[in-house]
């Protein structure tokens, strides 16, 4: 019977858990924000891993948008640096939890998926909101027009 998934996406699932474990319980290192792994890419041969992270930070200040989406950017860079320094830890630790022959070499990379769909889903709010807020103003402007039409009409008769 054929397996469903392929062992690379075995392993790619295996080792997203395992890192999830290791950065939340091993790695205290308070410039790191809150990692989420999304995706784990593995080579064929299961000695590459490309790791994509999301990484969040509570705001602390109500500054200028602009501003608090630069420093978040540049928390997240260093996040990614924190975690791609951190490889040989992890990788040893890795190595005590999972059966395999081969540990693959790590390079986490940023996943902004989220944090672009964040801003879709913003974009598109506003969109709709701005639709409502000129629908509600046709709705009013056009019953004050129809009223005139209709009072003149009245008055023609």
């Amino acid at each position: 019977m054929p397996r469903e998934f392929s062992r690379s996406q075995r392993m790619a699932e295996q080792l997203r858990r395992e890192l999830a474990d290791i950065v939340r319980d091993e790695i205290k290192d308070p410039r790191l924000g809150f990692v989420s792994f999304t995706e784990v890419r593995m080579s064929r041969d299961l000695s590459h891993a490309v790791i994509y992270c999301s990484i969040f930070y509570v705001e602390q200040n109500s500054s200028g948008r602009d501003s608090d989406q630069q420093d978040n950017s540049k928390q997240q860079n260093e996040s990614i640096e924190i975690l791609n320094r951190a490889v040989g830890f992890i990788r040893k630790e890795i190595a005590k939890r999972i059966r395999a022959r081969i540990v693959p070499t790590l390079k986490f990379a940023l996943d902004d998926s989220v944090i672009r769909g964040a801003v879709m889903d913003d974009l598109i709010s506003e969109a709709i909101k701005s639709d409502n807020r000129s629908d509600s103003n046709n709705d009013i402007s056009s019953p004050a027009s129809n009223d005139s039409n209709t009072g003149s009409d009245n008055e023609s008769k």
